[in-house]
């Protein structure tokens, strides 16, 4: 069975508006929520950022059935990992079991804001075995010192911690990360229906769930929602690699400069308002083995996209 999420885009809305959103979620019928874990928007229409962490504690409140998770925290530069444990800890046992911990190597535009080197993708993955391990150690609730390649702990115990310890989902784009997946997490998460990811995850030995993101936008035609696209949200015409790397959203507009209406009808992010164009966008990530599929309505016009879902798109499933 699959289930069906609502991303919570924190680019896009500030902290309150996301727990209502949240609540929405739930109300409408979806099964989960992950949220993004920004210090920077991608460009500055977008105009939010709020800490993930706060916004979660509001979400606590405004939920009670959805489970709700980071998609995805990078455990590596901006924040230690010890401070992430007692994060992602204290959300969970607020949440009660309805958390999930989403980590992965992170991007440019949110990490280099301590002034740490921006270190290769390679290492940033060895970073992030490491930190995993930390984080579960601290979850252990014994006290914990750490002397490793990349991170030091010093007598740290965490004494909230959640009745049950939420699962860690890795961020993969490519085959090498997710066997890193399969070795040191719980399930996966990937945008696109990439059935490789999943077939390198599964070949690795990952038996956790996978999780898939799919972008939309909902307007009543499709140039409405193309334009709403071309202002909001042209950075997911940008290659994956330009996305890891641009380090503030200026470099981001600039990027954007080429992006054009026609690349953006064309483009990652489904513009069609016909229901049958999203159910099948939604089958392709079921037939590509995703079991979790969320996604992310780009633009303002929230209370539109839950409308056409709910009556249009989540019955046929």
């Amino acid at each position: 069975m699959t289930a069906f999420g609502y991303a919570l885009s924190s680019e896009e809305h500030g902290g309150s508006e996301l727990a209502a959103l949240a609540a929405d979620a739930e109300a409408r019928g979806f099964d989960f929520a992950p949220i993004s874990d920004h210090y920077h928007p991608w460009i500055r229409q977008q105009g939010e950022a709020p800490y993930v962490w706060s916004t979660l504690g509001a979400v606590s409140e405004t939920t009670d059935d959805i489970e709700v998770g980071t998609g995805v925290t990078a455990p590596i530069i901006r924040e230690h990992p010890a401070n992430l444990a007692q994060a992602a800890a204290t959300t969970a046992s607020m949440l009660d079991g309805r958390f999930f911990f989403g980590v992965g190597t992170g991007e440019r535009l949110n990490e280099h804001v301590t002034g740490e080197k921006w270190p290769p993708h390679h290492v940033r993955l060895e970073m992030l075995e490491e930190a995993v391990g930390v984080i579960r150690d601290l979850w252990s609730g014994e006290m914990v010192s750490h002397r490793g390649e990349h991170y030091t702990v010093e007598n740290a115990q965490l004494f909230t911690l959640p009745d049950e310890t939420p699962p860690v989902h890795v961020s993969a784009y490519g085959e090498r990360t997710a066997r890193t997946a399969a070795a040191v997490g719980d399930g996966l998460v990937c945008v696109g229906p990439q059935a490789s990811v999943v077939d390198a995850y599964r070949d690795a030995g990952g038996e956790g769930p996978t999780y898939g993101q799919l972008a939309v936008c909902y307007a009543e035609t499709e140039a409405d929602a193309v334009e709403t696209v071309y202002d909001w949200w042209p950075t997911g015409e940008l290659p994956g690699g330009v996305s890891s790397e641009l380090p503030t959203p200026a470099h981001f507009e600039h990027a954007c400069e080429d992006v054009t209406r026609d690349d953006v009808r064309d483009g990652h992010t489904l513009t069609d308002p016909d229901p049958d164009a999203h159910i099948a966008a939604l089958q392709e990530f079921v037939d590509a083995g995703y079991d979790h599929v969320y996604v992310h309505n780009v633009g303002p016009d929230q209370a539109a996209f839950f409308d056409f879902y709910e009556e249009e798109v989540l019955s046929a499933f």
